[in-house]
């Protein structure tokens, strides 16, 4: 996203923001930093136009948003829709999890992200549950139960 839609009060609170994260999205961003999800790259409270996105990944156009509690009520609700739609407009998709989601099923969320990420499809709506994986010899790992992977 270039930087010239992203006006100086964005960058200023999208910087704030990376001070105050949640426990969700600090214990979210611990697995997605440093290209360890899937040799991604992604962003955090990224500014993007006239929104902040929680975690961002651009090679795969993919939005990450973990939400609280105050998106359960109908005016944030409507709101999100048009967040969602205003980046969908710009070719990305919007991943959306619950604080609560992030806290209870970390894996299985990450590996729905991962999924999301490298397949280009959005997740099931129930989140995976992480399957056990074994190492081979050579220092790789694979999922034991032959979970799917992308054609």
């Amino acid at each position: 996203m270039p930087h010239n839609e992203v006006g100086e009060f964005q960058r200023g609170r999208a910087k704030e923001l990376r001070r105050v994260m949640t426990r969700a999205e600090t214990l979210l961003w611990r697995q997605l930093k440093a290209h360890r999800l899937a040799n991604l790259g992604f962003r955090r409270q990224a500014p993007m136009g006239v929104y902040i996105a929680d975690f961002v990944s651009h090679a795969s156009k993919l939005i990450v948003e973990v939400d609280g509690e105050s998106h359960d009520f109908v005016e944030r609700i409507a709101h999100d829709a048009r967040r969602d739609a205003w980046f969908a407009a710009r070719g990305y998709r919007v991943l959306r999890f619950s604080n609560d989601d992030v806290m209870k099923n970390l894996e299985g969320v990450v590996l729905a992200i991962g999924e999301a990420a490298t397949c280009g499809t959005p997740p099931s709506l129930t989140l995976p549950r992480p399957a056990k994986l074994h190492f081979a010899r050579g220092g790789g790992s694979t999922p034991a139960n032959g979970a799917k992977t992308c054609p």
